[in-house]
């Protein structure tokens, strides 16, 4: 968050017309069941020494949900990672544009990752392509990506009309 005294701040924006707890619900899900996991993980591993094969898969697989749903979350709630050395230098309606800029670029980012994203889901799928741990079939950890990365895009997108019409109100 910017401490320039004149930028326009979150809290002059509307808030995200579909709420933000929806991801926070999934993040506090995905977090709750690698914590679970880990932990019969290790129960397991010290009264029997023996480990749950499947589950660094799927601590992992849940570690990358997570992280685009509090991806989403942020880019929703503008909390997302930045540095704003430069911003702050600026006067407030061109950091307010430069803002916008950011969020045009995450947009195009995240757009590219959904359709790569959908080419890979399309390989995992053509191909029959498995899980190196345990097997199962690929495509059901690839299809995370580009979904989630297209709720990452409509949550930025939302964002850029909350932005332009604050630009509208200024203007």
């Amino acid at each position: 968050m910017s401490e320039h005294p004149d930028l326009i701040k979150p809290a002059a924006e509307e808030l995200p017309r579909i709420p933000v707890k929806i991801e926070e619900f999934f993040a506090a899900t995905a977090m709750a069941l690698i914590c679970l996991i880990t932990f019969a993980n290790v129960l397991v591993r010290y009264f029997t020494d023996e480990s749950f094969a499947f589950t660094e898969e799927f601590s992992v697989f849940l570690m990358v949900v997570l992280t685009f749903v509090r991806a989403s979350a942020a880019f929703a709630k503008d909390s997302h990672v930045r540095m704003s050395v430069l911003v702050e230098t600026l006067p407030p309606r061109m950091a307010h544009y430069v803002e916008i800029a950011v969020m045009v670029a995450a947009a195009v980012l995240f757009s590219i990752i959904v359709w790569y994203g959908i080419k890979l889901l399309a390989d995992d799928w053509n191909f029959d392509t498995t899980s190196p741990g345990i097997g199962i079939p690929q495509w059901i950890y690839t299809l995370w990506l580009p979904l989630l990365s297209a709720v990452i895009t409509l949550r930025i997108v939302g964002r850029l009309m909350r932005l332009t019409r604050l630009t509208r109100r200024k203007a």
